[in-house]
């Protein structure tokens, strides 16, 4: 056994597991105390359910800390294990009022009863609590992929809370899955059950999410983004939340700074309400990926508000800030919880000294095709497929990566039938979303939803296909699924789309590490769950 034990991203080392050090750039160090601060979470989470048993209301704090923490562990998204310790010291500090609050601690696992303040005594425990501390391999393998989704859902949750929206049931579902994971007298299936039902409140996790961005800043529309630069200083802002973003816009106008956006970002165009601000200049570069030439060349601050975080080069790392969960040593934070407003004047202030961005590309991409923008078009859409001028849909949906094999989606892009029209979302959109693939009568043959949470508006859009055209089953529209993933906001959308019945999704560039031989016979055999080939056997396969 290594340093460290992780396995939850899509380029693990050797699809097996990084053990030394994370092929993201995470150190042993962190990893373990990430391992530990789960654990302390499900403890945490464990009381909390015995304490509602006992008719005792658990606070709206709590279930934050609890989301806040899964969030902190995605990939790519926090490299400090400082701030990592930070929460592990608040939640054993608030699993210990929970404990002292129950009239019995009957059931409770060692995760919920061990308490220390001694960091030195939680790096011990750290490497004794990890995944492989589970020995069977197929539970091993379902607890991490409901672990692993409940991440997923933990983002889309944090986001919609930090815009004030809850939903009580999902923070329970969350706590109680967790709590199971602690459970050894589960078997098997009754883990596969658990499984579908995360899938079921993932649904739920991207419904609130979507209420919340679209109840705040209007339901997104056809917008051209523009991919060049203009000659004011900019500050660029990554990631997903848009409530950083809102606050960024505010606070820069009448500053002469523009506000770019970045990778997972760009859907924020697409949005009413941020079209108001004339400092909006457009979207820089691509995937999160490529961020370490781009934020070199972009030569302004940089703001990272969730993941995905490379570790930076010198040349930039003075500029790059975080916020939220996201957290790089050496960089510095901003801080402010849901409700407050956070200060972003030392980042406005560096980027009045900086030289504007050096423009890397020209022109404009369309965006903005999500649920209610479609439903829009449905009768043209609609009208499209029964002419035979559209014959499939490709949902080309999910996260980028830095492999060189993910040049296949960019190729199968290209090799699609004329008559195809590719639904994407997140930033796997950015492997095909510049190439010139022209329209169908009018219809862009790319339609992006937006992020990767907006995957929720390609089900609904499915949904109402599914209505219009009077089928009795989802997996009876002319509709293929080859899905690209890299980290766990893909693997509740994953999950989220199995609960809705849909079948045969191909998933690539390589099938998750973290599912044993015989959990990924179940996925296959129940769901149809398949790898991708080259592109001339894939194209083959959908359309004969």
């Amino acid at each position: 056994m290594g340093d460290m034990f992780c396995f939850q991203c899509q380029e693990t080392a050797k699809n097996t597991g990084c053990t030394m050090g994370g092929v993201c750039g995470k150190k042993a160090d962190t990893a373990n105390a990430q391992d530990f601060l789960i654990w302390v979470t499900k403890g945490l989470s464990q009381a909390a359910v015995l304490a509602r048993k006992e008719g005792k209301k658990v606070s709206k704090d709590i279930n934050h800390i609890v989301t806040v923490n899964l969030f902190t562990t995605i990939t790519n998204a926090n490299f400090d294990t400082a701030a990592i310790h930070a929460r592990t010291a608040l939640t054993i500090q608030e699993k210990a009022k929970i404990l002292a609050s129950l009239s019995s601690k009957d059931g409770l696992s060692e995760a919920a009863l061990w308490s220390s303040p001694d960091e030195k005594e939680w790096e011990v425990k750290s490497k004794t609590i990890g995944v492989l501390s589970t020995q069977h391999e197929d539970i091993r393998s379902l607890r991490e992929l409901i672990t692993i989704g409940l991440k997923g859902l933990s983002a889309y949750s944090k986001h919609a809370n930090v815009l004030l929206h809850d939903n009580e049931k999902v923070d329970e579902f969350i706590q109680t899955a967790l709590a199971k994971t602690l459970d050894d007298t589960l078997s098997v299936d009754e883990l596969v059950a658990l499984t579908l039902e995360t899938g079921k409140f993932g649904v739920d996790g991207m419904a609130l999410l979507d209420g919340a961005n679209t109840g705040t800043y209007g339901h997104p529309e056809i917008t051209k983004v523009n991919i060049g630069t203009r000659n004011n200083p900019g500050i660029i802002i990554s990631g997903h939340d848009l409530k950083d973003l809102e606050m960024l816009l505010e606070q820069t106008q009448g500053t002469g700074v523009d506000v770019y956006t970045h990778s997972e970002m760009l859907p924020a165009h697409y949005y009413p309400a941020f079209k108001k601000y004339s400092n909006f200049a457009g979207n820089y570069g691509n995937a999160w990926w490529k961020q370490k030439d781009e934020f070199e060349s972009f030569n302004g601050p940089i703001l990272m508000t969730t993941n995905c975080i490379v570790p930076p080069k010198d040349s930039y790392k003075d500029r790059l800030f975080t916020t939220g969960a996201a957290g790089y040593p050496g960089c510095k934070h901003i801080k402010g919880e849901p409700g407050e407003k956070k200060d972003f004047s030392e980042v406005i202030a560096l980027a009045k000294k900086c030289p504007p961005p050096t423009q890397i590309e020209s022109g404009e991409i369309v965006g903005g095709f999500a649920h209610n923008q479609v439903f829009a078009l449905a009768d043209k859409v609609v009208e499209a497929v029964k002419t035979g001028a559209v014959e499939k849909f490709v949902v080309m949906a999910g996260c980028d990566g830095r492999h060189p094999t993910r040049d296949y989606y960019t190729e199968f892009a290209k090799a699609l039938p004329p008559k195809t029209i590719i639904l994407t979302a997140g930033c796997a959109k950015y492997r095909y979303n510049k190439l010139a693939l022209g329209d169908i009568g009018g219809i862009p043959r790319v339609l992006d939803a937006g992020q990767c949470n907006d995957s929720y508006s390609l089900a609904l859009i499915a949904l109402k296909l599914k209505e219009v055209f009077g089928l009795d089953d989802v997996n009876k529209l002319p509709i293929i699924y080859n899905i690209a993933w890299y980290e766990q906001k893909a693997v509740i959308v994953l999950l989220a789309l199995l609960y809705l019945g849909v079948k045969n999704i191909h998933l690539g560039p390589t099938l998750p590490a973290f599912l044993s031989p015989n959990v990924a016979s179940v996925l296959v055999n129940n769901f149809g769950i398949a790898g991708i080939k080259s592109v001339p056997e894939d194209i083959k396969g959908f359309f004969g």
